[in-house]
């Protein structure tokens, strides 16, 4: 890598944290460093509207991904989801230009690839090798751009089906797809979703964690990921997990890629 990475585990509207982490002396004194931020911008936190403003003035040195609450806002803005009683999302749907920042957070991709790691929010099927996984999150991506994004986001929500197969067509690929990206944790022995749980890998007998489906076609590509809270920081070979629970009084976590030095916000 010519330039420094540093990929940064989930938000959530804690702008604090993430003020904190641009002062680090490694970042701070690497303006030409970039920052991956693994979806879940927004929402629980405090902050939502200065958090999503911060990633934007950051510019191109930010590449921000979607996670499923960020979907979920987007789903409220349109008049698809009501919000729920833990949602901190009124800042910016109430902003004047609420509609840029839409826009503008709409326009994200669901997965980014560079220099040997792949970024998502929550994982990957295994039956995806990484060429596929990157097709598909295109797919799915270019639907929340379209003209229709409104119509797509409707058809996206619910937990069926619960495995891929490439014969699938309209809303029941789109939410596969996305379900993969932005909710997967728990997966039967067979690969298939279960949405039953988010506690930490063993809590549930007879779901395994995605990452360990037998025959995951990603084995050998280092993945990046958040989502995930109860499982907490995981660095293997080719696994990164760095949702490590800020907006629940734990931390946020970022790590350079080139070495993984690991920076840690504690929150207050």
């Amino acid at each position: 890598m010519n330039k420094n990475i540093w990929a940064v585990g989930d938000l959530q509207g804690c702008c604090k944290a993430l003020d904190a982490l641009l002062e680090q002396p490694e970042i701070k004194d690497d303006p030409d460093c970039e920052l991956w931020f693994a979806g879940d911008l927004t929402n629980r936190g405090p902050e939502s509207l200065r958090t999503l403003r911060r990633l934007i003035e950051l510019g191109d040195r930010a590449v921000c991904i979607l996670g499923n609450h960020d979907l979920h806002l987007l789903a409220v803005y349109a008049g698809i989801r009501r919000q729920n009683k833990s949602d901190t999302i009124d800042d910016i749907l109430n902003a004047k230009d609420a509609r840029d920042l839409i826009n503008w957070l709409r326009h994200r991709p669901l997965a980014h690839y560079d220099h040997e790691h792949l970024m998502v929010h929550a994982g990957v099927m295994a039956k995806w090798d990484l060429a596929t996984t990157l097709r598909l999150a295109n797919e799915a991506a270019e639907s929340l751009r379209s003209r229709d994004w409104k119509k797509n986001l409707q058809n996206m929500y619910g937990n069926e089906p619960s495995q891929w197969k490439e014969s699938l067509e309209g809303p029941k690929r789109l939410r596969v797809i996305i379900n993969a990206l932005t909710r997967i944790r728990l997966c039967t022995g067979k690969g298939h979703m279960d949405f039953a749980s988010k506690e930490a890998p063993g809590s549930d007998k007879g779901l395994i964690p995605w990452f360990e489906v037998p025959g995951r076609k990603t084995i050998d590509d280092t993945i990046i990921f958040g989502h995930w809270s109860t499982l907490g920081l995981l660095l293997r070979e080719h696994l990164i997990a760095l949702d490590t629970g800020y907006v629940w009084g734990g931390k946020l976590s970022a790590i350079r890629l080139n070495d993984r030095k690991l920076i840690q916000i504690a929150a207050a």
